[in-house]
């Protein structure tokens, strides 16, 4: 079973998961708004029905092809303004978050693929947390996670996330590259690689130039997958940030670990979020979701696509086939 959050009501989170809905496969079932779905059915995706559920149906929820399943998380009396920032809705995608991670921590769902959120919307409503990443570490119990950014070319871990450059820096020097590999290796198997090729991009010009451009290569980074390789892992680096990418769309490596947001993200971007997904490893169940945003310039119009949606779903269904043929073998 797979939950799907509704994301930020006033984006285009309702709109894909409509336009995606009946082209899943899998038992799954909806954390959001009555009210905002039910339009969103209306206006892109009339042939649905939206039924509301509670847990104890789970287990009779099958393929749904004409029927959506939704666990209510909050209640709008009428629509919000489509893109409009506002606490209520930030307020409404938290709930519906919240919801599913309580649900797959009982075991009732064994995996999240959510809908983008707006993080100035979390804040007016009062959730301080930077994004979906750190939510789910919290509130999962989980020791640690790691962001994961893939598509059909690459895939990066990031050693640091929702952060400045200088806080950046300063969780580089305090241990975030040996927990960003430990992760890499995690996000590997999701992948499909037992034991994954992993590099490890530099933070500065040149990975540092020996030093001339900066030392953190040498204090830090460089010893950290020294460790790593003495552990039986298959880490390089660490490489230029401006190449490594490269190589790893050559195969020349299975996973790159970036040190920075930015560093990790554009280059999986530039390739096409329409086939992108952001994964969280480190759970303890599986969560997915689009290489996108609430794109509120695109909000409740018909013309958000859908396809960004239904690969992170797809996605999703992979990594939890890859997890139970690995429990199989192992039991």
């Amino acid at each position: 079973m797979l939950g799907l959050t509704m994301g930020d009501p006033a984006g285009i989170g309702p709109e894909i998961i409509a336009k995606a809905w009946s082209s899943l496969h899998g038992p799954r079932v909806v954390y959001g708004d009555a009210c905002v779905m039910m339009q969103a059915i209306e206006q892109f995706s009339p042939h649905l029905t939206l039924r509301r559920v509670r847990q104890h149906d789970f287990a009779h929820l099958g393929d749904q092809t004409d029927v959506m399943a939704l666990i209510e998380t909050s209640a709008f009396s009428s629509m919000p303004d489509a893109g409009v920032v506002s606490a209520a809705c930030g307020e409404a995608a938290y709930q519906a978050i919240t919801a599913a991670i309580a649900d797959a921590r009982d075991g009732l769902l064994q995996g999240l693929v959510t809908a983008p959120i707006h993080k100035e919307a979390m804040h007016l409503a009062g959730v301080e947390y930077p994004g979906h990443t750190e939510m789910l570490m919290d509130l999962s119990g989980a020791p640690e996670v790691g962001m994961v950014l893939a598509n059909d070319d690459i895939a990066v871990v990031l050693a640091t996330i929702h952060c400045s450059l200088r806080e950046a820096l300063d969780k580089i020097a305090n241990g975030a590259v040996p927990q960003a590999l430990r992760l890499a290796a995690l996000a590997g198997r999701d992948l499909g690689f037992d034991n994954a090729r992993i590099a490890v991009a530099g933070v500065n010009p040149h990975a540092g130039e020996g030093g001339l451009f900066g030392d953190e290569e040498i204090h830090y980074i460089t010893p950290a997958i020294e460790h790593a390789r003495a552990a039986g892992m298959q880490v390089s680096g660490p490489y230029a940030g401006d190449t490594v990418f490269m190589r790893a769309r050559q195969k020349e490596f299975d996973v790159v670990v970036a040190m920075y947001h930015d560093q990790g993200l554009i280059p999986v971007k530039y390739l096409g979020v329409e086939a992108g997904v952001n994964m969280t490893c480190g759970l303890p169940f599986v969560r997915t979701s689009p290489d996108h945003g609430t794109a509120f310039d695109k909000a409740w119009q018909g013309i958000a696509d859908e396809s960004a949606f239904g690969y992170a779903y797809r996605h999703a269904r992979r990594v939890l086939s890859r997890r139970l043929a690995s429990a199989t073998v192992e039991g």
